[in-house]
């Protein structure tokens, strides 16, 4: 009878904590600096479930290690879904690379979108992924490329595309976006996986060439482009998607309810509109099929990072 007693009074509280929530101010923590895409999506997100939820939601910068000052400070916090990590791709990689956060302890919640990268070379060197390839092959360690850091979506776009079609180029780690973009616009790097919107804008005034996109399709934003699978290297995509998880005792009520809310800001035209301008794709999953793409990702992580021979810093 106390057990039956004791299952009942925490079905009682879990129902209960569903209900109220939220009772307060919602808080969406990025582990990236302002301006950033990601950080851009979880201001666009909380403008429309300050509404939603009837609560204010509140961006807040946690910055450092990857994204992971942030989501461990997350994975500290009260499980009442009133504090959720704005995380990316990062979470599969960052996790391997540094062990300071186990990733059971987040729970995924929603995914918002996926952001293509691209693959740019100085303008004019090369015509095709092939071209690329060639010229890697025949000179190994000949080309550099660049990249926003160790462990980045940029970095791991470039090793799953060097191990699927076979060759060796140096490694230059710059400290972000804008210095990686620089190295390849001056000559310095002979690629680079740039972000979408920075490839079209850059493409588009003459400054680099782009040749395929690594995603799991092609980019609205640059439709001409074939994907690395496409062009001939199976295995090659790298998926840097965007998503919402919270502290992994939270009740299932609540994670259910930041789900429903989320896919539902996602889906709107107002939200996937302001998405798609930051050359990301909406994406909406379950929690199910995204909690299996996170395994997926750690999995298949695990093993590149082992044969790349990948440390953090």
């Amino acid at each position: 009878m106390r057990f039956i007693a004791a299952v009942f009074a925490a079905l009682f509280s879990v129902v209960a904590a569903g209900q109220s929530f939220p009772s307060k101010t919602v808080r969406f923590v990025s582990g990236v600096t302002p301006g950033s895409a990601s950080d851009t999506m979880a201001r666009i997100l909380a403008e429309k479930l300050s509404t939603t939820l009837g609560q204010p939601v509140i961006v807040e910068n946690r910055l450092g290690a990857g994204g992971l000052v942030g989501a461990k400070w997350v994975a500290g916090q009260e499980p009442d879904g009133h504090t959720i990590m704005m995380y990316a791709s990062a979470f599969t990689v960052s996790t391997l690379l540094n062990p300071g956060l186990d990733p059971k302890e987040l729970q995924a919640v929603a995914t918002v979108a996926t952001i293509p990268t691209v693959l740019i070379t100085p303008p004019g060197k090369f015509n095709t992924p092939a071209d690329f390839v060639a010229a890697a092959k025949a000179k190994p360690n000949g080309l550099v490329c660049s990249t926003a850091g160790i462990g980045s979506a940029t970095h791991m776009a470039l090793e799953r595309f060097r191990f699927s079609a076979g060759f060796e180029v140096i490694n230059v780690h710059t400290k972000g976006a804008a210095e990686a973009l620089t190295e390849v616009i001056s000559g310095r790097a002979d690629c680079y996986f740039a972000l979408v919107f920075q490839a079209q804008k850059m493409r588009d005034s003459g400054k680099v060439g782009a040749l395929a996109v690594s995603g799991p399709g092609r980019t609205s934003l640059m439709p001409d482009l074939p994907t690395t699978v496409e062009a001939g290297y199976p295995n090659s995509d790298y998926n840097f998607w965007v998503g919402a998880l919270v502290a992994a005792k939270t009740p299932r009520e609540i994670v259910e309810r930041l789900h429903r809310e989320i896919n539902a800001a996602v889906q709107s035209p107002e939200i996937s509109d302001r998405i798609r301008k930051l050359g990301a794709d909406p994406l909406v999953m379950s929690v199910a099929d995204f909690e299996a793409m996170i395994q997926r990702e750690l999995t298949e992580n695990a093993r590149l990072i082992k044969a790349a021979g990948i440390k953090a810093n």
